[in-house]
């Protein structure tokens, strides 16, 4: 599968925002964050994929050279090296994808023309309805008064435990 390289995106970049990317970039740090500093720092990230897929994969190359001997110390090299070339790879291929994904998205913007298609004013918008006070849940009936007796730091009669006849020491209720 093709994936565009930083090359093509810069490119498409620069085509989009009509200068060259080291000057948008300039342009870029000047400004508050928005959609250029946004498609900079994905394009800088696939750069950077692409460095460290090249450079995980030359040392493969070397470790696992026909001339090179591989020993027990050199295996976990190996698994690491193809480990980190794994991760490169996937983080080339979800920014390259999302890079292609937001820059088709996105149009060169020209200037309209005065005289065709006026901007029409904003329609007002509807009057806020008022809707009655949200009244505040009573917490104590939230939870057993047992929990809550063993809660707080004080006696409570309100939270008084009723006997159950079940439970030993509790009077016998009254027939």
């Amino acid at each position: 599968m093709s994936h565009p390289t930083s090359t093509d995106i810069a490119g498409r970049i620069e085509d989009l925002h009509g200068a060259p990317l080291a000057d948008l970039a300039t342009h870029a740090q000047d400004q508050p964050p928005g959609m250029l500093s946004a498609l900079l720092g994905l394009h800088h990230s696939l750069a950077l994929a692409e460095r460290s897929i090249t450079s995980h994969r030359d040392r493969l190359a070397q470790l696992v050279h026909p001339d090179h001997q591989i020993g027990a110390h050199e295996v976990s090299h190996v698994l690491d090296c193809a480990r980190r070339l794994a991760e490169a790879v996937a983080v080339r291929d979800v920014q390259a994808a999302t890079g292609l994904t937001v820059l088709q998205s996105l149009g060169r913007v020209t200037s309209p023309d005065p005289g065709r298609n006026p901007p029409r004013p904003p329609s007002p918008r509807p009057p806020w309805r008022r809707r009655a006070p949200l009244r505040a849940a009573d917490p104590l009936r939230a939870y057993p008064s047992s929990v809550i007796q063993e809660l707080l730091p004080w006696p409570s009669p309100v939270c008084r435990p009723t006997p159950t006849p079940t439970s030993p020491g509790s009077p016998r209720p009254s027939p």
